[in-house]
């Protein structure tokens, strides 16, 4: 599975930006126990400014190597359909960077009620870095990204909020992609099985990309402590977002050693 501190300013009048870029997926806090592998699938629709495309999946795995280290890879497969006026056409495969990156857990005080579960809460502080390789279209050499996360968890409610930024692989034909990113992650526990999912996210960017302010609204549900199950809906508000989007998806866990 895609802020607040930045959406004053994607909000305010700005040159007009004519490239779009991938969007901005916030994160959570939630480390694996070292040794426990994640792999998050998410398969949809999206319908873009210009054509449509399936996504095919956008995935993320993750992989708990110490208590407060874990390994996470991401990535975004997809096919891109023709023009609106040709809207059963599949066009070709696309794929974003992917990013290779180590989420850190800094600092952790959740409190737990042993009489009442709803009122465990808590506060963390971690952060996540890695390369962003080249696996776009036209682009070379390794870009980064970066986030500083903080979580906080009341009952039946967890919050991220992430801060950061990106330098992206170079483009052929236009350059190097860099700006700042920002988004929200809310999860409402329903109860042991169901919850709501959320998110609000933006970025801004210094080379010449549309800015991006969209959110994500959708319900999960957990048959196991091994498997969750969701389904997505997305919107975007600004020019560089992809108007909506709908996903199903699919996150299994499995202890690897």
């Amino acid at each position: 599975m895609r802020r607040l501190a930045l959406l004053v300013l994607l909000l305010t009048p700005g040159v007009a930006r004519a490239r779009r870029h991938p969007q901005f997926e916030p994160t959570d806090l939630e480390l694996e126990e070292p040794g426990t592998a994640e792999l998050d699938l998410q398969f949809g629709f999206v319908k873009g400014s210009d054509a449509h495309r399936i996504v095919t999946p956008d995935f993320e795995l993750d992989l708990g190597l110490l208590d407060n280290l874990e390994l996470d890879i991401d990535g975004t497969e997809s096919i891109k359909g023709a023009a609106d006026d040709h809207p059963l056409v599949l066009v070709h495969n696309s794929f974003d960077n992917l990013w290779v990156s180590l989420k850190v857990g800094l600092y952790d005080d959740h409190i737990y009620d042993s009489k009442d579960e709803d009122a465990k809460n808590g506060w963390a502080v971690g952060f996540q870095v890695g390369p962003k390789i080249p696996t776009g279209v036209d682009e070379h050499g390794l870009g980064v990204e970066g986030l500083f996360l903080i979580g906080h968890h009341d009952g039946a409610i967890h919050l991220v909020l992430g801060i950061g930024g990106l330098i992206d692989p170079h483009l052929t034909e236009t350059g190097r992609p860099y700006g700042l990113e920002s988004g929200l992650d809310v999860v409402y526990d329903l109860s042991d099985k169901w919850a709501l999912l959320g998110e609000l996210a933006g970025s801004i960017f210094g080379s010449n990309d549309s800015r991006q302010a969209g959110g994500t609204f959708g319900v999960q549900y957990s048959p196991t402590d091994k498997l969750d199950l969701s389904i997505v809906g997305a919107y975007g508000f600004l020019d560089g977002n992809d108007p909506y989007g709908i996903f199903f998806g699919v996150s299994p866990k499995a202890s690897i050693w």
